[in-house]
């Protein structure tokens, strides 16, 4: 299988553009801080592309949660350096110990930042944390809040989509999009653990399908005995089911191969995330809830069917709605907090394999 073409690397070109009027000086050492997950990452992906082109020769460092100093690897022609943050009070992603917290403080003040861009929510507990990074900071203030700099702080948009949603932020302090597309380049050494996996199963482009059960939060998950319904349908169409997932979800893509009637492949656990978007390249189609995958189906441009719960498909869906067909019930209560829902998770009760399916049959 030819492996797709990655997205060229921008140049560190020796005539810089033009500084924005926003920006009283050409930064040397920008921080970005982004602490959350795979996709709220992915998201950023375009917002990182204008910033580069923006400053080709700024050391650009990302300051995400431990977990993302791969990520930052993957994107290297857009990232420098990273800088794991250790958590912080009102951030949930994760609590920090007082040494974590003293020895990251040590890291960035050497570091030496002159310019921090606060892309992690509405600011009401991060601005205070890129504040800390550089004199000059930018990024989103609540909007019931006061204005940091009008200059520099957009209020939050709430409803938004994420991706639009940072590079409008970029866009007010001048620095113009160099375009919405997702990207997910994946390595030499990825394609090959891939290829023994193809060999191994008989993964054949087109004749397959990947159902992805998981999400982080027990609340954005559909029943698995649902997917198992939908995995039943596809098979019988002739399709090679694969269920994937991390080898934290193994229990549920167990629960979906008992259910099903037709036979699968069961992979959760086997893949690193970069095999995982090698075999998406293949795949007929991806049906998943709302995380991380389907925003690298999303960049790869596999097409896909997303189920979404607690979270706002306005916010999260990939722009692309034609190629990525998004389900969901209508609920009051979206987008949900709670990590299991507290009233009878009526957000996943009301969406029906025949939902899905209806939205597998246009995509197929």
């Amino acid at each position: 299988m030819a492996t797709p073409a990655q997205p060229t690397t921008l140049a560190r070109v020796a005539v810089e553009p033009d500084v924005p009027a926003a920006w009283p000086r050409r930064p040397e050492r920008i921080a970005v801080f982004r602490a959350l997950q795979l996709g709220d990452l992915l998201c950023a992906v375009p917002a990182l592309r204008a910033l580069r082109a923006a400053f080709p020769r700024a050391r650009i460092t990302l300051i995400g949660l431990p977990w993302a100093r791969a990520f930052a690897a993957r994107f290297a022609h857009y990232i420098d350096d990273f800088l794991a943050f250790p958590g912080a009070a009102g951030l949930p992603e994760r609590k920090a110990s007082a040494e974590e917290a003293a020895e990251f403080s040590r890291a960035a003040y050497a570091a030496g930042f002159d310019f921090a861009l606060q892309l992690h929510g509405s600011g009401r507990f991060s601005n205070p944390i890129a504040g800390a990074l550089a004199c000059d900071c930018a990024g989103f203030y609540p909007a019931s809040a006061p204005c940091p700099d009008p200059a520099r702080f957009l209020p939050y948009p709430e409803w938004e989509p994420e991706i639009l949603r940072l590079l409008g932020l970029l866009e007010f302090l001048g620095i113009p999009s160099q375009g919405e597309a997702l990207e997910f380049p994946i390595a030499a050494e990825e394609w090959r653990e891939f290829a023994s996996l193809r060999a191994r199963f008989g993964l054949w482009p087109g004749r397959y399908v990947c159902l992805h059960p998981g999400a982080r939060a027990a609340a954005r998950r559909w029943p698995p005995a649902r997917f198992a319904r939908v995995a039943d349908r596809l098979a019988a169409r002739g399709l090679q089911i694969v269920l994937t997932g991390s080898a934290d979800e193994i229990s549920l893509t167990s629960a979906v191969a008992k259910s099903m009637l037709a036979s699968c492949i069961d992979l959760a656990g086997q893949t690193s995330i970069g095999v995982l978007a090698a075999m998406l390249t293949g795949a007929k189609l991806l049906v998943c809830n709302d995380t991380g995958v389907s925003h690298i189906a999303a960049a790869l441009k596999t097409p896909s069917v997303v189920v979404y719960l607690g979270s706002s498909p306005a916010r999260w869906a990939p722009l692309d709605t034609q190629l990525h067909r998004r389900v969901f019930h209508p609920i009051d209560c979206r987008p949900c907090e709670h990590a299991a829902c507290p009233i009878g998770h009526t957000c996943a009760m009301e969406v029906t394999p025949e939902h899905v399916m209806r939205e597998v049959e246009q995509l197929l």
